[in-house]
C-alpha cells in the first residue's frame, strides 16, 4: 500500500520495468528511455524500453494464460467480475497516489486527474458487473434442431493507448477485454507509462492469473509495430493519431488479418484571433 506516498506532491516512483507473466523484468535489450514531467521538462525516471523481443515474451505468457483448461479459461464469468471489482477497489485505495502520479507524468491539473481517476474506477466496476451478463441466444428454427449462439473471447488482444488520458484509456481498453475473458498485451504511450505500470502491480495484487495482463512500455515504431504485426495476436485496439491508425491497419493486413479497433484523431482545435501577439512562439500550432 503506497497511499502514504501521496502525502507529498511528488510521489515515489516504484515500477519502471516491463510487466510480463505477473513478474517485473528488464527489457531483453537492456535499454531504457526517460519519462519526463511535461510541466518542468525534467526527467522523472528511466523506464524499461520494450521492443519485439519483449512483445514475443508477452505473447508466450498470454498464450499460456489463454490455453484450454488454464485457470483463466476455466474461470467462471462471475469470478472475472469479482477480480475486476477487486482491481477497482485497489485503485480506489491508492487513488491519491495515482492522481498525483498522473499529474506528475501527464501534466494535468490535479482536479482533472482526480476526475479521470473517478471515471477509471467506474469503468472497472461497470465491466465487473457485466462479466456474467454476456450470453448468446437460443434461436427457433424449423425441424428437429437445437440452435444457439455462444459468445467466446477473441483471444490475445494487443492494446496501444494514448498519452492524454492514461488511466482512463487503459481502463476503457483493459476492462471490456478482461470482462470477456481475453488476455492482453498493452503498450502505454511512451510519454506517460508510469500509471499504467502501477496499475499492473494492482492487477497482480487483485489476483489475476499470470499472463492475463502484460504491460510493455516502449516506442510505437518498435513495441507498437511488433504488437500490430504479430501473427499470434488476434486483435489490436488503438487510441491515437489517424496517421498511426492507418499503419496499424496495414500491419494487420500484412500479418494475420487480425481484428482492429481504432479511435483516431483529435478534437482540440486552436482558435487564433486577429489580435494575437505574433511575437509569441506557438510551437504546438500547425497551419
Amino acid at each position: 500500500n503506497y497511499s502514504k506516498m501521496a502525502m507529498t506532491f511528488s510521489p515515489v516512483i516504484v515500477f519502471t520495468k516491463i510487466f510480463v507473466n505477473n513478474v517485473w523484468q528488464d527489457s531483453v535489450s537492456g535499454k531504457t528511455f526517460p519519462t519526463v514531467n511535461p510541466t518542468t521538462e525534467e526527467k522523472i525516471a528511466d523506464v524499461a524500453e520494450g521492443d519485439k523481443a519483449d512483445v514475443d515474451l508477452a505473447v508466450v505468457a498470454a498464450k499460456k494464460a489463454f490455453a484450454l483448461n488454464s485457470p483463466w479459461r476455466t474461470m467462471n464469468a462471475s469470478q472475472r467480475g469479482i477480480l475486476l471489482n477487486k482491481l477497482a477497489d485497489l485503485i480506489e485505495r491508492d487513488r491519491e497516489y495515482l492522481t498525483k502520479l498522473e499529474v506528475l507524468n501527464g501534466g494535468k491539473i490535479y482536479r482533472e486527474a482526480e476526475s479521470d481517476l473517478i471515471d477509471t474506477i467506474k469503468c472497472y466496476r461497470y465491466y465487473g458487473g457485466f462479466a456474467d451478463k454476456l450470453h448468446g441466444k437460443t434461436i427457433p428454427i424449423d425441424g428437429d434442431y437445437f440452435t444457439y449462439t455462444r459468445h467466446e473471447p477473441v483471444g490475445i488482444v494487443g492494446q496501444i493507448i494514448a498519452w492524454n488520458y492514461p488511466l482512463a484509456i487503459q481502463a476503457v481498453k483493459l476492462a471490456p477485454a478482461l470482462c470477456c475473458g481475453n488476455c492482453v498485451i498493452l503498450k502505454p504511450a511512451e510519454q506517460t507509462p508510469l500509471t499504467a505500470l502501477y496499475v499492473a502491480s494492482l492487477i497482480a495484487e487483485a489476483g489475476f492469473p499470470p499472463g492475463v495482463v502484460n504491460i510493455v512500455p516502449g516506442y510505437g515504431p518498435t513495441a507498437g509495430a511488433a504488437i500490430s504485426e504479430h501473427m499470434e495476436i488476434d486483435k489490436v485496439a488503438f487510441t491515437g493519431s489517424t496517421e498511426v491508425g492507418k499503419l496499424i491497419q496495414q500491419a494487420a493486413g500484412r500479418s494475420n488479418l487480425k481484428n482492429v479497433s481504432l479511435e483516431l484523431g483529435g478534437k482540440s482545435p486552436n482558435i487564433v484571433f486577429s489580435d494575437v501577439d505574433r511575437n509569441v512562439k506557438m510551437k504546438p500550432l500547425k497551419t
